[in-house]
């Protein structure tokens, strides 16, 4: 990767954190999806199960049944990362046109490897359900980073053509867990593999917002909405850019290929 890559991101969920039953159908995903590409999205993340804190699983059948026809749908127009952590899925969805798996559990190197795909590992500590009930590290950077760094060996010794990794913002972590990564991006990118940064709209962002603004205490748990989280999303894509982040995961595609486009001058 020689520029900056945006991946939008295409929900298929009822309860996603930030833009959950938007696209309540295959078609309207399908739509969404064509207009991100049209705002210069590099590759398009499809995702038929919420990742969010405290979400609950869905069965494999009803995860199928949200991402499959999406996939299908967008694969001629694009690049399509499929967001699962199922190998079932992963499949199906490469059999209807992926090209990318997005592994939040960082455990399908090997479908990968059969697929001949690209493989996101991401870094997560627990499971949605869990992962921001009191996450601790005794060092986030250098425990983030010997996660990947295992993932990374593995994902090679079992033949995936293509890695990228992704430290997890938001995931099991705390905002300043989330800070500290952020500012030592480099350590990850010293690892050899295009590193992936996902963002946009989170807590974290929500919280730095609702300090800035005066609401609340200014602990962790005071956030601003959702809809309110642009100006630290696009900060934070451009300094994981500046800092050799080859690729960011984006819900506001065209503000932030905009800001790339003014990093890579």
């Amino acid at each position: 990767m020689t520029r900056p890559m945006v991946m939008g991101i295409v929900n298929a969920t009822p309860d996603s954190f930030s833009d959950g039953n938007r696209y309540p159908t295959p078609d309207a995903a399908v739509a969404r999806g064509l207009q991100l590409f049209e705002e210069g999205a590099a590759v398009v993340d499809v995702g038929g199960e919420s990742t969010r804190p405290g979400a609950s699983p869905v069965s494999v059948e009803e995860e199928l049944a949200r991402v499959v026809d999406v996939v299908a749908g967008l694969s001629p127009h694009g690049r399509v990362s499929i967001d699962t952590t199922k190998p079932e899925v992963a499949r199906a969805a490469v059999g209807a046109g992926a090209d990318v798996i997005n592994d939040v559990s960082a455990s399908l190197h090997e479908v990968a490897a059969e697929l001949g795909v690209t493989w996101i590992a991401v870094h997560r500590q627990g499971t949605p359900a869990t992962m921001q009930i009191a996450p601790h590290y005794a060092d986030v950077v250098a425990d983030v980073s010997q996660h990947l760094a295992a993932a990374l060996e593995r994902a090679r010794a079992a033949g995936v053509p293509d890695v990228w990794i992704d430290p997890g913002i938001g995931f099991g972590k705390t905002t300043e867990h989330n800070l500290e990564l952020l500012a030592n991006l480099r350590r990850l990118t010293g690892l050899s593999a295009p590193v992936v940064v996902g963002a946009s709209r989170k807590r974290f962002i929500g919280e730095l917002h609702a300090r800035s603004d005066g609401r609340g205490n200014g602990s962790e748990g005071d956030e601003v909405p959702t809809s309110d989280r642009l100006e630290g999303s696009l900060a934070a894509a451009a300094w994981a850019f500046s800092q050799g982040a080859a690729v960011v995961r984006a819900h506001d595609v065209a503000a932030t290929v905009g800001a790339m486009k003014v990093v890579a001058a």
